[in-house]
């Protein structure tokens, strides 16, 4: 089974995008902030990171960066899905290594799409 680890702090989109993911045969891990994250990626290596910008401690795109810049972690595919929806914020994105930005509210088949195309 694939697994998304899921960085979010928002239960109610956590909520959300892990029903929809486990609907469609994923297994998703859920942590609250950039520094949990870290944590579990110590132990566990998922397919796929689908994380949020505005978290309490390290942001996302500070996560993101440090994750691309780690050996261990550099080829796991990180989509960013944030409220955050101006050019600038994408680039940002982009600048950090992330795989693909996706903007809240997510289209769920946007999602879906965006998450099978990086896990075969």
């Amino acid at each position: 089974m694939n697994k998304v680890l899921l960085v979010e702090d928002s239960l109610v989109e956590t909520e959300k995008l892990t029903s929809l993911l486990e609907k469609k045969g994923f297994s998703v891990l859920g942590v609250r902030s950039g520094e949990e994250a870290q944590l579990i990626l110590k132990r566990q290596k998922p397919n796929l990171i689908l994380l949020d910008v505005i978290l309490p401690g390290l942001s996302g795109f500070e996560l993101c960066r440090k994750l691309k810049a780690n050996p261990e972690t550099q080829t796991i595919p990180i989509v960013i899905c944030s409220t955050k929806n101006k050019e600038v914020d994408k680039t940002w994105g982009k600048m950090s290594g992330a795989d693909a930005y996706l903007t809240k509210p997510v289209d769920e088949t946007t999602l879906l799409q965006t998450v099978n195309e990086f896990i075969k």
